[in-house]
């Protein structure tokens, strides 16, 4: 398995692969990596694929939001979406584009990176919950121990407050959990 930054020619890919990794919720996670993509540059973001055979079969992006600290707003980094296909998951794939993708924020200047996401699996990479660490979730849609942080090199003290998703993940409606129709 090979990991690298995502290329141009890998966004259909890319995109079937959120769909079928995200099932009924495939569409939204789809559509919002798109619109993510697009505020990447090369100073801020990272999106980053795992090939075998060839294929892509699995995807981590992490996007520029900010933290309102007392002092001032801070760029931080989320973590969303990462995605393996079904046939490669539970062999460590998602692990390794997270792993790889923190090593490379971390020798930047991004203090911090935030998700929401399972505690069982991010606890085993590093992630503590948010408001363990003096941090504020930007919904209460998202469950407590979902929100999570981890502080990189370039963190300080000084930097709490709240987290501000960027625009894409309001105007998707990919924030917290919404209640289920019946």
């Amino acid at each position: 398995m090979d990991l690298r930054e995502e290329l141009p020619d890998d966004r259909e890919a890319v995109r079937g692969l959120l769909l079928e990794a995200f099932g009924d919720h495939g569409a939204v996670v789809a559509d919002l990596a798109d619109t993510l993509r697009d505020t990447i540059t090369p100073d801020s973001g990272l999106s980053l694929v795992a090939e075998h055979g060839g294929q892509v079969v699995g995807h981590v992006m992490f996007t520029r939001s900010l933290l309102d600290a007392p002092r001032r707003l801070v760029d931080v980094q989320v973590l969303s979406p990462v995605a393996v296909t079904p046939g490669h998951q539970r062999r460590g794939v998602g692990s390794a584009l997270v792993r790889g993708g923190l090593e490379i924020l971390a020798r930047g200047a991004v203090p911090l990176v935030f998700l929401e996401g399972d505690p069982a699996y991010y606890s085993r990479l590093g992630f503590v919950p948010g408001g363990e660490q003096g941090f504020r979730k930007p919904s209460l849609r998202i469950p407590d121990a979902a929100f999570q942080a981890l502080k990189l090199p370039a963190y300080e003290p000084w930097m709490t407050g709240t987290l501000v998703y960027s625009e894409p993940f309001w105007r998707h409606d990919a924030v917290g959990l919404r209640d289920s129709e019946t």
